[in-house]
């Protein structure tokens, strides 16, 4: 499917407005990625995942596995404190690996974002069948850990190919988070129905912040910056915010203290629905979207007139 029929386009101060349940402004979803890197990758697949090589990378192995062995249970404590049902963005190879981790989620009724097996297997490359064939093993490796169907779907490491979208769809999945093109959901055509796009951060994400030279005293900034925007504009029309974390560096001790200040200021306001996206999907598709269809038909005929 070409770019422009897969992506409806319109600009946001022309949309309907977008109400939120109890008139709340913006939709705030809190996604940790829970993620494995694999110490000898079986598969290097169009790239290398480790900067530094012969293989193993003991020092980004060593930094990620802190993560999973500390940083998880320190940025859970912290998600605690703030009585945030967060989304997950899971490697699913973390259900076999690291028990203690799925039944502390679990516990937690947090939900579940598919971030492909390992963060060390990329989608770049793979043929339709491969592409499938990924993302239906993740649909199945959740189905069998607790009986339940994977709603979200995200590429491994940011990864996607051209039938990520379309399969997904296929198998049953509701809503995506490949894109960061809007600060609302929005739709991404397949030929399988619509799935819906619930807007992701690669800004508002401590990986990228971190790659930038960003500490903890200036990320609390940003989040606290963004969401005053969001916040501010949501009174007209609703916003979703995302806080994309990982436990390897926003569970550290120097930094965690940073991130539970940006929650509370954030939570003290009135008018911020704490979503999972599953719920931010399910809303947007009884609520939203219908009204967006009406909007796109009528904002292409009046630019095929123009």
């Amino acid at each position: 499917m070409p770019e422009p029929d897969r992506f409806p386009y319109s600009p946001l101060p022309e949309r309907p407005r977008l109400e939120w349940p109890d008139g709340a402004r913006v939709a705030l979803w809190v996604l940790p990625n829970i993620e494995h890197y694999e110490y000898q990758p079986a598969l290097i697949n169009v790239r290398d995942p480790w900067p530094r090589t012969p293989h193993p990378d003991v020092l980004n192995y060593g930094l990620r596995d802190y993560g999973n062995r500390v940083g998880v249970w320190r940025m859970f404590d912290c998600l605690n404190r703030h009585n945030i049902r967060a989304t997950i963005s899971l490697n699913f190879g973390i259900i076999e690996h690291y028990p203690d981790i799925w039944e502390a989620m679990e516990a937690r009724q947090y939900d579940y974002l598919c971030h492909g097996l390992y963060n060390t297997r990329y989608l770049w490359g793979l043929s339709e069948d491969e592409t499938r064939e990924a993302i239906r093993d993740c649909v199945d490796i959740l189905r069998k850990a607790n009986g339940s169907q994977l709603n979200g779907w995200f590429g491994p490491a940011a990864s996607g190919t051209l039938h990520a979208a379309e399969l997904a769809a296929e198998q049953g999945l509701t809503y995506i988070a490949d894109y960061y093109h809007d600060d609302q959901p929005m739709p991404v055509r397949t030929k399988h129905g619509d799935l819906v796009s619930v807007p992701y951060s690669m800004d508002i994400n401590d990986v990228f912040a971190h790659r930038f030279k960003t500490e903890g005293e200036e990320f609390e900034r940003m989040i606290r910056d963004t969401f005053d925007v969001l916040y501010a504009e949501g009174a007209e029309s609703g916003r979703v915010m995302a806080i994309c974390l990982h436990p390897y560096l926003y569970g550290q001790p120097h930094r965690v203290k940073y991130l539970d200040r940006a929650l509370g200021y954030i939570l003290e306001h009135d008018g911020v629905w704490q979503a999972t996206g599953t719920e931010i999907a399910a809303w947007s598709r009884e609520h939203w979207l219908p009204q967006l269809e009406a909007h796109f038909a009528q904002f292409a005929g009046e630019t095929s007139h123009a």
